[in-house]
């Protein structure tokens, strides 16, 4: 099976019909009949079930690494009880933001890429084993 990365799309060629029709009942891909090869757009859940059923290449591993770290900062911040502002919002002197408002604005930052992970450690300090997952 062979994979590459073009644009946000995943494309797998020469796949066998045992791996072709696991990942077909996926509906996450489409088979393109004049290049033979199956294309779907990228996605963590896509990319862990197919690091389960086979080894992704390097630079593929990496990206899902990357989405899985993104995620995982994400579901810390709508976890965090309180809060604190990865960024200096613009906003009014006298307001102040709420702490959904906070949680929100930094998931958005983190999600988009506005803002590296590294900037989350620097507010928030080194995270234990169970705050990573």
């Amino acid at each position: 099976m062979k994979m590459k990365v073009e644009g946000n799309q995943l494309i797998i060629a020469d796949v066998d019909a045992y791996h072709y029709n696991i990942i077909k009942s996926w509906n996450a891909f489409k088979y393109n009949r004049q290049c033979h090869w199956l294309e779907g757009a990228i996605t963590a859940e896509l990319l862990n079930r197919l690091a389960k059923m086979v080894e992704l290449p390097a630079p593929i591993e990496a990206t899902r690494k990357r989405l899985n770290d993104i995620q995982a900062a994400v579901d810390r911040e709508r976890l965090r009880e309180d809060p604190k502002p990865l960024y200096n919002y613009p906003i009014k002197k006298d307001c102040k933001l709420f702490k959904h408002q906070i949680r929100g604005a930094n998931m958005a930052l983190l999600t988009f890429g506005l803002i590296p992970l590294e900037k989350e450690e620097k507010v928030y300090g080194k995270f234990t084993k169970d705050e990573q997952r």
